[in-house]
């Protein structure tokens, strides 16, 4: 298994659509510019800022292939997201990141039918974990949107017995309590990549090393800046940059998040297109007001 650890910003990528909706692979490769351009060298794809439960099996294969192919020719290191309702599909997509030479693979729990305890949870992560077994595995914890909110320090105790290529958990859970209980066990064994935009100062205080997050792709430099403050004590640099995340984060959900960050990410040059229901998109009067709103705070400064 590889050595890889989510240290630095992760993007969670967008995955593009033309106009219609389709799959436009073609652009991946100016998503890895853009983010390479600003020294990330690593995305996590399919995931929930990719819109995975709203891709066919097949787009969801397919995207996997098009970033395989891009990391080859760029360097960059691809997570792939595989969870699925179908722990089948979750299992098929694990065995093609495995075959891709993906860096490593994570999964959401199945959500419609929910596991009744950490033990079927640990079950499900087992059988897709098995189909990629020389990647590093992390259980993806969102409560907000699975409605499953499990201890995580219970799932890594009880997962270690379970899933030999266990790495640690993509945490997207507001609770630094049991963050900072899943950082500290067996004398911080586990990687726990931070996952709420909003609270990624909170996290570097629990013992945070990096994150995966929608932001990183058009508001990367307040992380950066944060990531290199905050060791050196630097705490009034660091709330000014969370700051400035906070007030991003507002312009662009007040109107629909997803169909707002990818507009955004259009105008600043990577067309990833409209985002597909049932996430909305902006009227183009929307994109200028939110356009306008970001400049008013000198974004377009400071974001990089």
């Amino acid at each position: 298994m590889s050595a890889f650890k989510f240290h630095g910003l992760c993007p969670a990528t967008h995955t593009p659509f033309h106009a219609d909706g389709s799959l436009n692979l073609a652009v991946v490769e100016r998503q890895a510019e853009h983010l390479l351009a600003r020294k990330i060298d690593r995305v996590f794809i399919g995931g929930t800022t990719g819109e995975s439960v709203s891709l066919q099996l097949t787009e969801r294969l397919a995207l996997g292939d098009r970033w395989a192919a891009v990391s080859k020719s760029s360097g960059m290191k691809v997570v792939v997201h595989v969870g699925a309702n179908c722990l089948a599909d979750a299992a098929t997509l694990a065995a093609q990141a495995q075959r891709n030479q993906a860096s490593a693979i994570s999964m959401i729990a199945p959500s419609y039918f929910k596991p009744r305890n950490v033990e079927d949870l640990v079950a499900c992560c087992a059988q897709v974990a098995a189909a990629a077994p020389d990647l590093p595995f992390y259980y993806y914890d969102i409560p907000a949107l699975t409605g499953i909110n499990f201890p995580v320090d219970d799932f890594l105790k009880l997962a270690a017995t379970r899933i030999p290529n266990l790495a640690g958990v993509k945490y997207s859970n507001p609770d630094l309590g049991t963050y900072l209980l899943g950082k500290r066990l067996d004398g911080g064994k586990y990687d726990l990549p931070w996952g709420i935009d909003e609270y990624f100062l909170a996290a570097l205080a629990m013992g945070a090393q990096g994150g995966v997050g929608s932001t990183y792709n058009f508001v990367p430099g307040p992380l950066q800046r944060m990531m290199v403050a905050f060791p050196k004590g630097d705490l009034a640099t660091c709330q000014l940059e969370q700051d400035r995340m906070m007030q991003v984060i507002r312009i662009v959900a007040k109107r629909g998040y997803m169909g707002c960050a990818k507009a955004l990410m259009t105008h600043l040059g990577v067309p990833v297109g409209p985002a597909r229901l049932p996430n909305a998109n902006p009227d183009a009067a929307g994109v200028q007001a939110m356009l306008g709103e970001l400049e008013a705070i000198g974004y377009f400064s400071w974001k990089d």
